[in-house]
């Protein structure tokens, strides 16, 4: 199998790209990342049985249809991810995303190829019930959940009209060390924080909010469960390893940590407050295994040296 992997060098591809590669034998990956977050370390200790070729350079059509004939499917993780920092940039983020997916998901149908778009569970929004992947009361609310949900759109659209072959997961919030990771989300800021005895700095209402998270290995081996099954029937999956709430994941770095809390009052995402189900995908016979404690405190020992002076 030939597989496109796009924002290769990621907090999820730079871990999916030693993964895949044990799992799927004999596979070539084509890998592209215009390294504008320099996550040069992504590309370090790749599988040395497994074929790589890498491409430093943004998405583009010529690239796109260059590479679309070698391949059979295309994992498109590529984005601009920080929903936070996406206020006042929709335009930015409509380009680097929705027009972006577009093109892949346009070049699939022309040349009858697959595609995997990871999506996010940030599109349902706030919510007071559990969320359904056929839920249509979507609260997006973030520029970057707004394109996402644009993105979905377009590409059930080709499904229907065009007979795209695709899938579209919707991942939670990505718990675990990768080469690739970034520090804007709640779980990677606090471990960093509390590492450096900085004060973690928590939203006043979110303590007891629950949001979905995913755990590294849960988020690639749901990529290499439909692979394996060729499943690419159009359809959306909520991929997430456990609904936490922002007390959870501070309690689990307390574990570790002597921990101060700061309570603001500016707004920052993790105010946000919705449960997701799984139910769709574990339907499937499909199990979810990581213990995101675990995750997190593994992710806490690669700062453990740190303060010791």
């Amino acid at each position: 199998m030939n597989i496109l992997i796009t924002g290769a060098l990621g907090h999820i591809g730079s871990h999916l790209i030693r993964y895949l590669p044990k799992k799927i034998k004999k596979s070539k990956f084509y890998l592209i990342d215009d390294l504008r977050t320099q996550r040069y370390l992504s590309l370090i200790n790749l599988p040395k049985n497994s074929k790589f070729k890498f491409y430093d350079q943004p998405i583009s059509k010529n690239l796109i249809n260059k590479l679309i004939k070698k391949i059979d499917v295309v994992i498109h993780l590529a984005a601009t991810t920080d929903a936070a920092s996406s206020f006042g940039k929709l335009n930015i983020v409509k380009k680097n995303n929705f027009e972006n997916t577009k093109l892949i998901s346009d070049a699939c149908v022309a040349h009858k190829k697959k595609i995997i778009f990871i999506s996010s569970t940030s599109v349902y929004g706030s919510a007071d019930k559990i969320m359904y992947e056929d839920n249509e009361n979507l609260n997006p609310q973030s520029p970057y959940a707004d394109i996402k949900i644009k993105e979905e759109k377009y590409i059930e659209k080709l499904n229907k009209q065009k007979k795209l072959k695709s899938l579209i997961l919707r991942f939670g919030t990505i718990v675990g060390f990768s080469y690739g990771m970034r520090f804007h989300t709640a779980v990677n800021k606090f471990c960093y924080q509390a590492s450096v005895g900085q004060p973690l700095t928590v939203w006043k209402t979110s303590l007891n909010q629950k949001r979905p998270y995913l755990g590294l290995n849960d988020a690639s081996r749901s990529i290499e469960f439909f692979l394996k099954i060729n499943k690419f029937d159009g359809k959306k999956y909520n991929i997430l390893s456990k609904n936490l709430s922002v007390k959870d994941i501070i309690d689990t770095i307390r574990l570790k940590k002597k921990l101060k809390i700061k309570m603001v009052t500016n707004k920052i995402m993790n105010q946000l407050t919705y449960t997701v189900s799984t139910h769709k995908i574990n339907e499937m016979n499909f199990n979810f295994k990581d213990n995101l404690q675990k995750l997190i405190l593994e992710e806490l020992k690669y700062f453990d040296n740190l303060n010791s002076a």
